[in-house]
């Protein structure tokens, strides 16, 4: 199943227990998280049944806080990343590619942080 642009493609959960937010989700929703490389910051993801998928992963140094951050679904990131400018958004990260993966890029609006994501 392919997701629409502008729904969530990814679920992004940064925690220290990897172990119990895994449990939790697979428990409670029957998600199968799957270990992945190193690519997405060895998480463990798992492909929900709209076709987003959720990845759960432990902080990557001392200053990363737990956060839930989406990541919605764009075909061009470039200009999804320009707009998200013009209207007021502080890029916290430029568009940046994963092998295999697409691009990702990160804004802050209103305290918010907010992922995009171009699939291959």
């Amino acid at each position: 199943m392919s997701v629409p642009e502008h729904a969530v493609h990814y679920l992004e959960i940064v925690t220290p227990d990897v172990e119990a937010a895994c449990h939790l989700y697979g428990t409670a929703y029957g998600w199968r998280f799957q270990a992945m490389g190193a690519e997405l910051g060895n998480s463990f993801v798992a492909t929900l049944p709209n076709g987003s998928l959720c990845g759960i992963r432990a902080p990557m140094h001392d200053q990363e806080k737990p956060i839930v951050r989406t990541y919605l679904r764009v075909t061009d990131i470039e200009t999804a990343v320009q707009g998200a400018a013009q209207l007021g958004a502080k890029i916290a990260l430029e568009p940046v590619e994963i092998s295999g993966h697409g691009k990702i890029a990160i804004y802050l609006y209103g305290g918010i942080e907010q992922g995009l994501w171009q699939v291959p």
